[in-house]
């Protein structure tokens, strides 16, 4: 923050051309990249090319490294930072709202077009007394499955809520949709799972043994399940309800559960303490959970499937890492 406030900072900017934000607005956001002092921009649109590009700004000696693009940008950097470089040698981090789906930068507080938070950005770089930066905290996931390597993000589902992902990813996105509709679509899908309540192919539930960290065990089929880092999701919903003092949301649906017509309401606008664990409606915060499934699950938008049913998933959360927020 020090050299941020001196003005003598060194900024790194990945831009993924491919992300929804900037596909419409590509030359905007570029012309307001190139106005952020000592700024080193570098563009990539696949997990290869997200690795080069930060390991580049990295050896630059960056103090902030900003990412314009989506979810799943962030998700690929995040976990590339984890996996390869010591926490205490982290640039400060900054993520724009590039993407398709942008529900990390939403939830720290990032609002506007990504050039206008640039702009704001290269004013205060440049010794403009507003805006006035803060610095919001927020841990990540790790998902580790012995075997494989680990997962990093900040949004973990699976069943309906990663079938809906999946789908939207594979015809949706392909007509360019993006944005609220974008999300709105999504979240549609996953309601009228939900309500049509199938038992095969995108509407089958996921069936699954869940051990929370007391050792408590639930096993059976589950419309869904979801673990979040973040205070808010998409359209700002807040699916749980637990009161735990711990870092991670936890829901998940009975596919047996009662009274659904009653429960979208309150699943949806946050008022989820009205629901009840006999009916079918769980959620409780903790510091880790494991899941022994044989299914695909999504961390911020990315498909991944457990290779091996005898072999839990253990979701834990990471530090709080720091962002910057304008």
């Amino acid at each position: 923050m020090e050299r941020l406030k001196s003005g003598f900072a060194r900024i790194g900017l990945l831009l993924n051309p491919m992300s929804g934000q900037l596909k419409k607005r590509r030359d905007a956001i570029l012309k307001a990249a190139e106005q952020v002092p000592n700024g080193i921009i570098r563009q990539a649109s696949d997990a290869a090319g997200f690795v080069a590009a930060a390991n580049h700004l990295l050896e630059s000696g960056i103090d902030l490294l900003v990412i314009i693009a989506g979810d799943g940008t962030s998700h690929a950097v995040l976990g590339h930072l984890f996996a390869t470089v010591p926490e205490a040698n982290w640039p400060m981090l900054m993520i724009v709202p590039g993407g398709t789906t942008n529900m990390t930068p939403l939830d720290l507080g990032m609002r506007g077009k990504p050039e206008d938070i640039l702009h704001r950005l290269a004013c205060y770089l440049q010794g403009a007394a507003e805006p006035v930066p803060g610095l919001v905290q927020r841990p990540v996931l790790r998902i580790e499955q012995n075997g494989q390597p680990t997962v990093y993000g900040m949004f973990f589902a699976t069943g309906l809520v990663a079938r809906g992902v999946k789908f939207s990813r594979s015809n949706v996105k392909q007509v360019g949709i993006t944005g609220g509709v974008f999300t709105f679509l999504i979240m549609m899908r996953s309601l009228a799972g939900m309500i049509l309540g199938g038992n095969h192919g995108e509407w089958a539930p996921v069936t699954m043994t869940i051990t929370r960290e007391n050792g408590e065990q639930s096993q059976g089929a589950y419309l869904f399940a979801l673990v979040s880092a973040l205070d808010c999701l998409l359209l700002n919903l807040r699916p749980y309800w637990g009161k735990e003092a711990a870092p991670l949301h936890i829901t998940w649906v009975d596919q047996q559960r009662k009274k659904l017509w009653r429960a979208l309401w309150p699943l949806v606008t946050g008022r989820g303490h009205l629901l009840k664990a006999q009916d079918g409606y769980h959620s409780h915060n903790a510091h880790t959970l494991a899941l022994q499934l044989d299914d695909e699950y999504i961390v911020d938008g990315e498909l991944y499937r457990s290779v091996d049913p005898g072999e839990p998933l253990r979701i834990t959360a990471t530090r709080p890492v720091s962002f910057l927020v304008l």
